[in-house]
């Protein structure tokens, strides 16, 4: 009973760290493609400081490295909740779901994570299958 209630645990916040990170960089994506203004930094007065030529923020406000950071968001996101899907569907490979869910979790940083919290609840859930104790029931 216990490990069930574990994986359900793991289960709802990977699930919630895999949403949180699909639609954070699903508005990133539609942000880009509206056609605004392509920031240094999320906002005009970061322009002089964290401009690409200053060297602070390098070149991750050109275009293909934004776009770049947000597929990696989004392709993170969707494997996230493909494992936390999996999680409950097939409990018996809870372990590679888990190190799936961990990976793309840590791979989802480059996207900025959904903020970093999908990240992060993403982790939490992945690291929370192994620490709950398996039991042959």
């Amino acid at each position: 009973m216990a490990t069930n209630q574990g994986l359900t645990f793991a289960f709802i916040v990977s699930l919630i760290g895999g949403l949180i990170v699909l639609i954070v960089s699903l508005l990133n994506f539609v942000w880009f493609l509206s056609g605004a203004q392509n920031f240094g930094g999320y906002g005009s007065y970061m322009r002089g400081g964290t401009d690409g030529y200053h060297g602070f923020m390098g070149t991750y406000g050109s275009s293909s490295n934004f776009l770049a950071g947000i597929c990696c968001g989004l392709i993170s996101g969707v494997i996230m909740l493909i494992g936390a899907i999996m999680l409950k569907v097939d409990p018996h490979q809870s372990k590679l779901w888990a190190i799936l869910i961990i990976v793309f979790s840590v791979i989802s940083f480059v996207g900025m994570g959904g903020y970093f919290i999908g990240a992060i609840l993403g982790i939490i859930g992945g690291v929370f299958v192994f620490a709950i104790r398996q039991t042959n029931t």
